[in-house]
């Protein structure tokens, strides 16, 4: 997976406003760790892989961005933030975003993610 992913280690400090934002990003990576091996055994093209990634990665970087404007989801499980942020499979509208193809891109991403947590 380092090939896949090389800069996975570094996601948490990439998302962290401060310092207290390490541990729950440190927890969310170990989240999406078991989706991007699963990633990695899809019939997917390495450019379809690689958008998942990075798609995973900003969702990564909403979800502390959330953490920052409501401090109480510090104390939540880093599943829990996870899964309420892809309720019904779509995506938090990302902050910066700068099209509607992102959007659905990023959604896209959300909805295989959902799909992966919640089917047994």
């Amino acid at each position: 997976m380092s090939a896949y992913c090389p800069d996975l280690p570094n996601w948490p400090r990439s998302w962290c406003f401060d310092d207290p934002d390490l541990i729950p990003g440190t927890q969310i990576v170990e989240v999406f760790k078991p989706f991007l091996r699963h990633m990695l055994t899809l019939d997917l093209t390495r450019a379809t892989r690689n958008r998942h990634r990075d798609n995973l990665w900003l969702l990564g970087g909403e979800i502390i961005r959330d953490i920052n404007e409501t401090p109480k989801l510090r104390k939540r499980p880093a599943d829990a933030l996870i899964r309420k942020s892809i309720i019904g499979g779509q995506g938090p509208s990302i902050y910066h975003c700068t099209s509607d193809a992102e959007q659905r891109s990023f959604d896209s991403t959300c909805r295989k993610l959902h799909r992966f947590l919640t089917e047994p």
